[in-house]
């Protein structure tokens, strides 16, 4: 396993964190045994796997209630991740969150707090102020934000400093490249990857988008006539799959799971800290961790990058991979 710097802060996170919203098991991820969830939290921290990262909204707080479960007595191995919800920004609101993620995380002190998605409600610089005022309390260690663009960082940067960006970003979902990664490089902002695998695509298992479970195929990348779906698009479904044909090739030529190197492909990206992904049990988490010690040759990087340009130019610069009318600026 690799680590790296935080931002600009002392914290060091492996580049493979373990993202902790579909061990809740929902619609969108199916039923989950809650043995299977601890054990993939704790065969991830086996594998060297030190970056946890959830959110209060994620089973309206049962992800962080099963971290504290799985991190008993080893907590300070770890660097926990949380978000609060865009709806919760106000200061007293804002303050009873953390209050109550910081009890369900059973710990004194949350290291990464994240805006879950930019407010436009609660004016940034109010809600920075708060986080700032709760990070000289020593109840949480550093900032960040999720989902947040080019201008939303513009508007945040010039309140004050925060660590990192959470945004959604794959080999298959690159519309960070249109600008929101370059300006995370320019701050020195860690780019922290989630939905790497694009929930799942990238694992090889869906032959054809009929076969994407409904809450998976609601994304811009598939028909706007599919189920559940909130865009408005034709989506890019036979590029999807042409590109994913090419992945898997070029996967089987390597003698690696597809999988392990789209988490490879993004940890050599600029500005990328961690990659987010997800596991449902213990030999996922296994085999996410081993992407961080998985060195891509330059030639594969560039054939992978090349095989899904196709869908990059397809989508654009929409960083909301659910939404024609992006909840983000």
């Amino acid at each position: 396993m690799q680590y790296r710097q935080l931002g600009r802060t002392d914290l060091e996170v492996s580049t493979v964190c373990m993202g902790c919203w579909a061990i809740v098991g929902d619609s969108t991820w199916g039923a989950q045994e809650e043995d299977d969830a601890i054990a993939a939290i704790r065969a991830s921290l086996d594998a060297g796997v030190t970056f946890f990262d959830t959110a209060e909204a994620y089973g309206g707080g049962y992800s962080e209630e099963l971290l504290a479960k799985a991190l008993k007595g080893r907590r300070d191995e770890v660097v926990l991740a949380s978000k609060v919800s865009p709806d919760h920004l106000d200061a007293a609101t804002l303050r009873e969150r953390c209050e109550t993620s910081l009890r369900l995380l059973d710990t004194d002190r949350i290291d990464l707090y994240q805006i879950h998605w930019p407010s436009r409600r609660v004016p940034v610089a109010e809600a920075l102020a708060t986080l700032k005022a709760l990070r000289a309390e020593g109840k949480i260690r550093a900032i960040g934000v999720s989902n947040y663009g080019t201008q939303d960082l513009t508007e945040l940067l010039a309140a004050g400093r925060v660590e990192s960006d959470q945004l959604c970003y794959s080999l298959l979902f690159r519309a960070v490249e249109y600008g929101i990664q370059q300006k995370c490089v320019d701050n020195d902002l860690s780019l922290l990857c989630y939905s790497p695998l694009c929930q799942g695509l990238l694992t090889g298992k869906f032959a054809t988008a009929d076969e994407v479970p409904e809450g998976r195929a609601r994304t811009r990348l598939f028909s706007k006539d599919r189920p559940q779906s909130r865009h408005q698009e034709p989506g890019c479904e036979a590029e999807l799959f042409a590109a994913l044909t090419e992945v898997r090739r070029t996967c089987e030529a390597l003698g690696k799971p597809m999988a392990e190197v789209a988490l490879a492909w993004l940890l050599v990206q600029p500005g990328v800290t961690a990659v987010i992904a997800g596991a449902r049990n213990a030999d996922q988490a296994r085999a996410n961790a081993r992407a961080g010690d998985l060195e891509l040759p330059p030639a594969v990087v560039a054939q992978l990058s090349a095989a899904t340009d196709a869908v990059k130019q397809t989508l654009g610069p929409n960083a909301d991979m659910w939404q024609t009318e992006s909840r983000m600026r």
